[in-house]
């Protein structure tokens, strides 16, 4: 129904659900496909199989498995012909319970994704904690500009889910989740 509403960029959080998706709606032109879950290490492959983007990449091992995946020549790559576009996830809120990297870790990321000939570095995704206050939006959007002059690709902020879009998008967000908005709450 949201594909036929004229939707066609869908995230996902669980691998294998989304593979299962992604495979019994094929047949549907232009849907993009983005991973925005935790990663790991043992689910790359798919990950650069699958997906067309990567909003959760948090370690310079996960980026250098995704771009190996993508330059394997036997491996068959069935979003798409060009690179695989990618977003740092990061940990605004400097919570331990979340996934994402510090800020002082971005820029060294950012210039392992660079070097990855299957990688295209594109900007960068938080999940600021919940009733958070509109320093850890200031702070995403400051390290968004910085990020953004020093990298030409660099032009997604992925920021904002369907209960704090507004101030993400007061904030620079380029690119919302509102999944809650459209489908409900997961069961």
């Amino acid at each position: 129904q949201a594909y036929t509403a004229g939707q066609r960029d869908f995230g996902e959080n669980y691998l294998q659900e989304a593979i299962d998706k992604i495979i019994t709606l094929s047949h549907l032109p232009d849907i993009c496909w983005h991973f925005i879950g935790p990663i790991q290490s043992n689910k790359t492959k798919q990950i650069a199989q699958y997906f067309n983007w990567v909003h959760s990449v948090d370690r310079a091992k996960i980026a250098r498995r995704l771009n190996a995946h993508l330059s394997d020549p036997t491996q068959q790559h069935n979003c798409q012909d060009t690179s695989l576009n990618v977003c740092l996830q990061v940990n605004i809120s400097e919570e331990p319970s979340k996934s994402g990297i510090m800020i002082k870790e971005v820029f060294s990321l950012a210039e392992v994704v660079d070097k990855c000939d299957k990688l295209t570095l594109r900007g960068l995704m938080a999940i600021p904690e919940k009733n958070a206050g509109e320093a850890s939006y200031q702070k995403m959007q400051h390290l968004f500009n910085k990020l953004q002059a020093q990298y030409p690709t660099v032009d997604t902020l992925s920021m904002g889910m369907s209960e704090d879009l507004a101030m993400a998008i007061t904030h620079g967000s380029t690119m919302v989740r509102v999944g809650t908005a459209i489908f409900g709450t997961r069961v």
